[in-house]
């Protein structure tokens, strides 16, 4: 159940960063609602993840796919840069969560 709640906590973080993207670009209500909710539901599952897993391994898993996650979406979507060094630096991130995993 713990890794349920991280990856639920990761997936709002990731909505959250859009929508502090957006409202950065546009101040709407919506935008503002986007960010301050998936930051806020995406510590609220980390917290309740917490029951089941390690602090170590649930935070770092939490701000990995957090930051994976955020990287793709804006590389995708908002049209930062995809140089091979920075999908390298995520892929690498990505290794490191799966590792953590496998341990725990």
């Amino acid at each position: 159940m713990g890794w349920i709640y991280v990856l639920i906590a990761s997936a709002v973080e990731i909505a959250g960063v859009i929508g502090l993207k957006l409202f950065s670009r546009k101040k709407t209500l919506l935008n503002l609602a986007l960010f301050v909710s998936g930051f806020a539901l995406s510590y609220l599952f980390l917290y309740l993840s917490l029951k089941y897993l390690a602090m170590s391994i649930a935070y770092a898993v939490w701000m990995g796919l957090g930051t994976a996650g955020a990287v793709l979406v804006n590389m995708l979507f908002f049209g930062e840069s995809k140089k091979p060094a920075r999908v390298f630096g995520v892929v690498l991130i990505i290794i490191g969560v799966v590792g953590l995993k496998m341990i725990s």
